[in-house]
């Protein structure tokens, strides 16, 4: 079978598609056929070394993929033969033809999804379904999304449309911020203007912000602290596109009484796991809608990196075996 090997850390080309020895379901495992395997972020920065890797090279790359289970492993219920499912998991080669992984880390597709996009939520879909639980009561607040125009940013932005008082953007370039008005933003600054002291009050006609998701981190998270509503106004931190955590110290919370969330740590993750099924749900009901960027061949995966390292992507890109 095809798989895409890494060989060692640096650029995308140490990413290859090559002829690997074929894989079988082990106790308690279960093989799946794969049909399609997003590309994530932090698997960029695992490819470069910029991240802990999650094994030695050489290794199979990948960690999420859909496809159809066509071998179960002893102690597996063999009525899996033949569904299709999402699995998601540190290290399990999921960018190849069949991937093995526990059953345990098995989500059922239903019928109404196709593979891609199944794969194209499997990250950003969940992490925005547990930010909103960690938010709490959202009613009447303004709410502040970095980072709108794609990932976890867009995810959040559907679901919070009609849901909030009103929903204040940001992204960094005119075409992320048109889509992040299709999304549902009421408001889109450039991530920029975040630096700017009072702009995010002004874009939302005088109301300050009763809970921002910070994708962005460093200096700009500082900025949005300002902007918080005091006592009440909380910041739930959960990415670092700019490279740097937070930029702020306790201190800092001392003049609003504001409170900052860490949505990270495994805990975090086994409940991002766990709302997996729910976001393939809300692509049934219509509430998000699956944001991808294109499908691309394994072959084509060295590419595939070179765009997200870029920040050229408008979404999630999904290797299709």
């Amino acid at each position: 079978m095809r798989g895409i090997v890494w060989t060692q850390p640096g650029a995308p080309e140490v990413l290859a598609a090559r002829e690997i020895a074929d894989v079988h379901a082990a106790a308690g495992q279960v093989r799946v056929r794969a049909e399609a395997s997003p590309v994530l972020w932090i698997e960029t920065r695992m490819r470069s070394g910029a991240a802990p890797s999650p094994g030695s090279s050489p290794m199979v790359f990948g960690s999420q993929a859909v496809g159809v289970v066509d071998e179960v492993g002893d102690g597996v219920d063999p009525r899996l033969i033949g569904t299709r499912v999402a699995v998601s998991g540190v290290a399990i080669g999921a960018h190849a033809e069949f991937v093995c992984a526990a059953a345990q880390q098995c989500v059922a597709v239903p019928d109404a999804i196709g593979a891609v996009e199944a794969a194209a939520v499997l990250t950003g879909a969940p992490v925005a379904l547990a930010l909103l639980e960690r938010a709490g009561d959202l009613r009447d607040a303004t709410v502040l999304v970095e980072a709108a125009g794609s990932g976890i940013g867009a995810y959040l932005t559907q679901l919070l449309r009609g849901r909030v008082g009103r929903v204040v953007a940001t992204a960094g370039s005119d075409e992320s911020r048109t889509r992040a008005e299709l999304f549902g933003a009421d408001i889109v600054l450039d991530h920029a203007d975040l630096d700017r002291p009072g702009a995010l009050e002004a874009a939302a006609g005088g109301h300050t912000i009763d809970v921002a998701f910070d994708s962005i981190g460093g200096s700009a998270a500082r900025h949005v602290l300002g902007s918080l509503t005091p006592l009440h106004g909380r910041l739930l931190s959960y990415g670092m596109l700019s490279g740097q955590a937070p930029d702020i110290a306790a201190a800092d919370l001392y003049a609003g009484g504001y409170t900052v969330t860490a949505c990270a740590g495994p805990a975090w993750l086994e409940r991002v796991a766990e709302l997996r099924a729910t976001a393939l749900d809300r692509i049934v009901d219509g509430t998000i809608s699956p944001v991808i960027d294109s499908t691309m061949s394994l072959g084509a995966v060295a590419a595939a990196h070179r765009r997200v390292d870029e920040r050229a992507t408008r979404g999630t890109i999904v290797l299709v075996p």
